[in-house]
C-alpha cells in the first residue's frame, strides 16, 4: 500500500510497538468496553511515538490538545485496566487528541443524542447503527463526512476496498457512513465428520468452486432429514436464518436509486428466497429451538448465525470437524451476498470536531489495515479459551479464521445493505415481539419459517407488507 510520509510514520509506531503491549495483556482476552468481534488493545508508547512523529503533511489537521465528545453505550477508553486499542494510541499518541465518553443506555442512547443536540451540549461521535440511514440523518442527528476525505485519505489505498461498501450506503448523494471494516457475518456452520458419514460433498470445497448454491444446499437438508429413523428427529438448518437467506439473494426489500427510495418487495429473485423459506418451514426441515452453538447431538445438518458463535460451537463439538461456508447463492446469481456489521463512526451535527473525528476513523481503519496488526490479531484469535480450571470454553482454527477474513472482505463477498431497517418502527420494530406490532422486516425473515407463523405463503405475506412498505417510502420520497 501506498501512504504518506505521516501515516508511514503511524505504522512504523504501531509496528515498533505492538509486541511489547501484548506481553501486558492476559493471552486471549478481549475489551469489553467495544463490542465489536475485532476489537484488540495494543499500547503505543509515548516514548516511541515522540521520537517517529515528524511535521504533519498538508492535509494532516492540526488537533493536538482537541477532545472528542464520544456519547454511546459502551466506552472507547480502556477500563479495569485493560489496555489503550490501537486507534485509540494512535490517535492519542501521533495526534494528540483525546476522547470523552458520555454514558447513554442502549435503549435510550437516541434520545440522549438527540436531546443533546437539541440543548447545544458537547457531543460529537456516535456508533453506526442498522437504523442510521436513512432515519438518522432526517432527523438531523449526523452530518456527512464528504468535507474530510483529504484527512481520511479517502481516495488512498488504504480505503480502496470500502469505496463500493461506502457508496451503497450513501445518502442525498453525501457519504454519512464510510465502515473501517465489516465484522459478525452470518455464515453456515456445519460438521465435516457428519457430512462424510451421510456422504456429502464437503460445502467449503463447492463454495471454493463455485457450486456452492440454493439447490445443492435444500436437497442436502432434504436428504439429510429423509434419513431419519422412526422415533428420532432430524432438521436442515437451525438458529438465525431468514435474514442472511434472503439477502443471499442479492436483493433488498428497499432500495435507492437515483436519490429515490424504491420498492422491490414484488421482485422476482426476493419471491424466490422467500418461497424456499416457506419450503423449509413447512417441511419440517428448520429446527426453531434456541442454541448458541452448532448442535452437538448430530440432528440438524446447518446452523446459522453470526461468526461470534463459532469459538463456542468448536468447543462444544470438538470432535466434529466444524467449519463454515457463506450463506448459498442464488442459481441466479454467480456472487455470494453476505449479511454482517458495519464497524464505524458517525459525526454527530452541529459538531465543530469534523477533523478531529475523521482522524480517529482513520486510525479505526488503519487499525485494520495494518499488516502486522493483522498478525498480531489473528495470533490473538487463535489462542484458545479456558476456565481457570483448564476447560476450553472456546477456539477458533486457523482454516476457519481465514475463511472468516475472507467473507468480510467486501471484494470476495458483496455486503447487504437494505434501507428498510433505517425506516422507522413501522419497517423495523419488534414491539412487544407479536405480530400484530412487529416491523415488516422482521415479518419477512420470520413469517415463513416458523411453523407458527401467520403467512401461509408468500403471495399472502407481500401483499400485506406491500402497502405498508409503500407508505413509508411516499413519506421519505418528498
Amino acid at each position: 500500500m501506498k501512504y504518506n510520509k505521516k501515516i508511514l510514520m503511524i505504522l512504523v509506531s504501531f509496528l515498533l510497538c505492538s509486541f511489547t503491549s501484548c506481553e501486558n495483556k492476559p493471552a486471549g482476552s478481549l475489551s469489553e468496553s467495544e463490542p465489536e468481534s475485532s476489537q484488540l488493545s495494543f499500547e503505543i508508547s509515548e516514548e516511541t511515538s515522540s521520537e517517529i512523529i515528524t511535521e504533519p503533511s498538508h492535509n494532516e489537521p492540526d488537533i493536538s490538545g482537541q477532545t472528542i465528545y464520544w456519547l454511546a453505550d459502551y466506552n472507547l477508553n480502556p477500563e479495569n485496566g485493560e489496555n489503550r486499542s490501537t486507534a485509540l494510541s494512535l490517535f492519542e499518541d501521533i495526534y494528540g487528541g483525546k476522547i470523552e465518553y458520555i454514558y447513554a443506555d442502549a435503549d435510550e442512547k437516541f434520545e440522549v443524542l438527540d436531546a443533546r443536540i437539541r440543548a447545544g451540549e458537547p457531543v460529537d461521535m456516535f456508533p453506526y447503527e442498522i437504523n442510521t440511514i436513512p432515519e438518522g440523518v432526517t432527523k438531523n442527528l449526523y452530518q456527512p463526512l464528504d468535507d474530510y476525505f483529504d484527512i481520511l485519505e479517502w481516495d488512498s489505498e488504504l480505503w480502496e476496498d470500502m469505496h463500493n461498501t461506502a457508496d451503497i450506503l450513501s445518502y442525498n448523494g453525501s457519504h454519512y457512513v464510510l465502515p473501517y471494516s465489516i465484522s459478525d457475518p452470518f455464515v453456515i456452520t456445519y460438521s465435516r465428520k457428519l457430512m462424510k458419514s451421510e456422504n456429502f460433498e464437503d460445502p467449503y470445497k463447492l463454495y471454493q468452486e463455485g457450486k456452492w448454491d440454493w439447490d445443492i444446499f435444500m436437497n442436502m437438508m432434504k436428504t439429510f432429514e429423509s434419513r431419519q429413523v422412526e422415533g428420532t428427529y432430524r432438521y436442515g438448518i437451525a438458529g438465525q436464518f431468514g435474514k442472511a437467506f434472503l439477502y443471499s439473494s442479492g436483493k433488498t426489500v428497499v432500495s435507492l436509486n437515483n436519490g429515490k427510495f424504491v420498492n422491490n418487495i414484488g421482485d422476482t429473485s426476493i419471491a424466490k428466497a422467500e418461497t424456499l423459506m416457506n419450503e423449509i418451514g413447512k417441511n419440517g426441515l428448520y429446527n426453531n429451538r434456541w442454541y448458541s452453538n452448532f448442535p452437538s447431538n448430530e440432528n440438524t445438518l446447518f446452523y446459522a448465525m453470526e461468526s461470534w458463535s463459532l469459538s463456542e460451537s468448536n468447543a462444544v463439538n470438538p470432535d466434529s470437524d466444524l467449519m463454515i461456508v457463506p450463506f448459498p447463492k442464488s442459481p441466479d446469481t454467480d456472487k455470494y451476498y453476505m449479511s454482517a456489521n458495519y464497524n464505524a463512526r458517525m459525526l454527530v451535527k452541529n459538531s465543530d470536531k469534523g477533523e478531529a473525528v475523521s482522524a480517529y476513523i482513520k486510525c479505526e481503519r488503519l487499525a485494520e489495515t495494518s499488516a502486522k496488526y493483522q498478525e498480531e490479531k489473528k495470533k490473538q484469535a487463535l489462542i484458545k479459551k479456558t476456565t481457570p480450571k483448564g476447560i476450553i470454553t472456546g477456539f477458533i482454527t486457523e482454516e476457519q479464521y481465514n475463511a472468516l477474513q475472507e467473507y468480510t472482505n467486501p471484494e470476495i463477498c458483496t455486503p447487504i445493505f437494505d434501507f428498510g431497517y433505517g425506516m422507522g418502527s413501522v419497517m423495523y420494530g419488534e414491539g412487544d415481539y407479536t405480530y400484530a406490532t412487529s416491523g415488516v422486516m422482521n415479518k419477512l425473515i420470520y413469517e415463513l419459517i416458523e411453523d407458527n407463523g401467520h403467512a401461509e405463503n408468500w403471495d399472502i405475506l407481500r401483499d400485506s407488507c406491500k402497502e405498508i412498505i409503500d407508505a413509508e417510502i411516499v413519506k421519505l420520497n418528498k
